[in-house]
């Protein structure tokens, strides 16, 4: 079963600087709590027991923060002593993984994502890589996932409007000795650069889930998440 996950947290947040001038994306109160509490709450149902917390812009906040309200919980933390993008993030954190497979998932996203299914779809394809993807009506500030027949990713569009498509979701399986084969640089986006980037010969699977998906990334979203959780 899955059981570790690395939560991508970071980021610098520019978009959300004019409502959280001095706090870190993953802290953004909703409802008088932090967002990483509704994240590491949903994660430990699904059965994750062990978070490792990639982090940057003002990791001291962060964990604080997680040592004084989850002390029971098994957390390491991945620092970055300079900002690696996403793909360096993740390959950083690598080291800090002792399972083969490791759930990977964004610090600013919330996807009600059925953790067992989408691992019993990794294995059962064999997959050294999958990726969650849902679909949304409007794709105005993602991009969009094409799948063939047997659920492989064969092509990453640009942002479009008004139109229903697939997005990435944000939840990623990885084998991890599998991804540290690939020759990247230390910095590195995995959706810019791994994911679009034809000249690294990879094959990602793609998991359907049909779910509520949240992205706190500008002040807009955020405040549509409080009526989110409300409702959850």
């Amino acid at each position: 079963m899955l059981d570790t996950a690395i939560i991508l947290a970071g980021g610098l947040g520019t978009r959300l600087r004019s409502v959280l001038p001095d706090t870190p994306k993953c802290l953004a109160p909703i409802n008088n709590k932090p967002f990483l509490a509704e994240l590491i709450k949903f994660l430990k149902k699904q059965g994750i027991n062990k978070f490792i917390f990639s982090l940057g812009y003002k990791s001291e906040l962060i964990i604080k923060y997680l040592g004084d309200e989850f002390i029971d919980t098994n957390i390491d933390y991945s620092i970055e002593d300079e900002q690696l993008g996403t793909g360096g993030a993740i390959k950083l954190a690598l080291s800090k993984v002792l399972s083969d497979d490791v759930l990977v998932i964004n610090g600013d996203t919330f996807f009600k994502n059925d953790l067992y299914l989408f691992y019993r779809f990794h294995k059962n394809n064999n997959s050294k890589f999958s990726i969650s993807v849902t679909k949304v009506e409007n794709n105005y500030r993602f991009g969009s996932v094409v799948l063939n027949d047997e659920n492989i990713v064969i092509n990453f569009s640009e942002k479009s409007k008004n139109e229903s498509v697939l997005i990435n979701a944000g939840h990623y399986i990885i084998n991890r000795e599998h991804f540290l084969k690939f020759k990247t640089e230390d910095k590195f986006s995995i959706e810019l650069d791994f994911f679009q980037n034809c000249s690294i010969n990879k094959v990602i699977y793609g998991f359907e889930f049909l779910s509520d998906f949240i992205d706190i990334g500008i002040p807009e979203d955020l405040i549509k998440a409080q009526s989110f959780f409300n409702k959850n």
